[in-house]
C-alpha cells in the first residue's frame, strides 16, 4: 500500500490506474493497513504546520458533498445527508466554551458547500499561512486549516477521485491528516462499519484519545433524527455503544429538519444557530458539542456537555468566536509562503 501510494502521488501512474485501484479498493473494503499506510505516506508529504497547542481537531469526512450519496437518496425525494455544516457550527460552539480547536478542511470534488466554502461565505479568508492560523489559535480558540487538492502532490489523485463519483479511502484519510496534531481527535465517518476500522487507525497513529461516529441520516455527524454507532478511544482502549438523542434528553427529529442548502444558506444557519435560534438545528449541534467536550474532559457527562454548549451560544460566546476569527483572518490575510502540498494552498 505505502508502495502504490507513493507512485500515485508522485504522478507515476496513470489517470486510468488510480481509478481502477481506488474501485477496487472500494468494492474489497478498505483495512485498518491500508488506511494507515496510505495516511502515513500523505502525512508524509504534507508541509509542516506549525500552528502550536490545541485541545482537539475536529474533522468529517463530510460526504454530504458526495456526489454518490446525492445519487442515493435522491429517489426518495429527500437527501438527507444533505445536513447543514453542523461540524463547522459545532467548532465555534466548543471554542466558546474554553476548547482551543483546530477545524480542517478542503473543497471537495463534487461540490461546493463543504467547511472551507462556507466559512469563505462566512468572510474567513482561505488564505492564511500557518503562523496567521497559529495566531488565531492563540487569541481567538479556534483556527482553520485550508488544504487545497489542486495543489502539490495530491493533484495527481483529484482528477480520478472526480470523475470516479463515489467515496474511496481519501476519504478517510483525509481527517486523518489535520496537521494540527491535537491530543484528541473527533471524526465523523461515512458508514458506521468504518467507526472501528478508523478508532484502530487512530491508535496505529500514534492517537491515544477520540471518537470515531455515524449517526443515522446525517452519517457524518452524531444524529438527532435516530441511533448513532460510536467508537471511543480512552487511552488506546477501544470501546463501540450505540447513543440515541432521547439517551441524553434530547427530544428526537425528522431528517428535513436539519437539512442545510448551499454555502451562502449554510453560513446564514451557521449565524442563525450561534445567534440563539431554537429548534432541532441547535439540538443537533448542542448533540456533537457535548461529545466533543466530553471526548477532551472539559465535562464528565453528555447532559453536562449539552448544558455547557448552550450556555457557550445563550451567553454571545460562540457567536463572538466566529466574528473574532472572521475578523482577525481578514486583517491577517496574505499571499502564503508556504510549499504546496495537502496540507496548504499556494496561492
Amino acid at each position: 500500500m505505502i508502495q502504490v501510494m507513493e507512485e500515485m502521488t508522485e504522478g507515476k501512474t496513470t489517470l486510468a490506474q488510480i481509478g481502477a485501484f481506488l474501485l477496487g479498493l472500494r468494492i474489497k473494503g478498505e483495512s485498518v493497513d491500508e488506511v494507515v499506510a496510505a495516511t502515513k505516506v500523505v502525512r508524509s508529504k504534507s508541509a509542516s504546520v506549525p500552528i502550536g497547542t490545541s485541545d482537539v481537531c475536529l474533522d468529517r469526512d463530510e460526504i454530504n458533498v458526495d456526489q454518490e450519496t446525492v445519487a442515493d437518496t435522491s429517489a426518495s425525494g429527500l437527501d438527507c445527508t444533505r445536513t447543514f455544516n453542523v461540524s463547522t457550527t459545532t467548532a465555534f460552539v466548543i471554542a466558546g466554551a474554553g476548547l482551543k480547536v483546530a477545524k480542517h478542511g478542503y473543497r471537495y470534488a463534487f461540490s461546493r458547500w463543504g467547511s472551507a466554502d462556507v466559512l469563505e461565505a462566512l468572510g474567513l479568508p482561505l488564505d492564511l499561512t500557518p503562523g496567521q492560523v497559529r495566531e488565531c489559535l492563540d487569541r481567538v480558540g479556534i483556527g482553520f486549516l485550508y488544504s487545497n487538492p489542486l495543489d502539490g502532490f495530491m493533484r495527481h489523485v483529484f482528477g480520478p477521485r472526480r470523475e470516479i463519483g463515489l467515496r474511496t479511502i481519501f476519504n478517510h484519510v483525509g481527517p486523518l491528516v489535520n496537521p494540527a496534531g491535537a491530543p484528541v481527535q473527533v471524526l465523523g465517518v461515512y458508514s458506521d462499519d468504518f467507526t472501528e476500522i478508523l478508532a484502530q487507525a487512530l491508535i496505529r497513529l500514534g492517537c491515544r484519545n477520540g471518537l470515531v461516529f455515524c449517526g443515522q441520516d446525517t452519517h457524518d455527524e452524531l444524529s438527532i433524527t435516530g441511533n448513532s454507532r460510536v467508537t471511543r478511544l480512552t487511552d488506546g482502549a477501544i470501546e463501540t455503544y450505540t447513543m440515541t438523542p432521547e439517551d441524553v434528553g434530547l427530544k428526537r427529529a425528522r431528517p428535513e429538519e436539519i437539512i442545510g442548502g448551499n454555502a451562502a444558506q449554510n453560513a446564514a444557519i451557521t449565524r442563525a444557530i450561534l445567534g440563539g435560534e431554537t429548534g432541532a438545528r441547535r439540538d443537533m449541534v448542542l448533540l456533537n458539542a457535548a461529545a466533543v467536550l466530553n471526548a477532551v474532559g472539559k465535562v464528565e457527562t453528555m447532559e453536562a456537555g449539552i448544558a455547557a454548549a448552550a450556555e457557550s451560544i445563550d451567553s454571545g460566546r460562540s457567536l463572538d468566536k466566529l466574528d473574532q476569527l472572521i475578523a482577525l483572518g481578514q486583517y491577517k490575510a496574505v499571499p502564503p509562503e508556504t510549499p504546496s502540498g495537502w496540507g496548504w494552498s499556494s496561492r
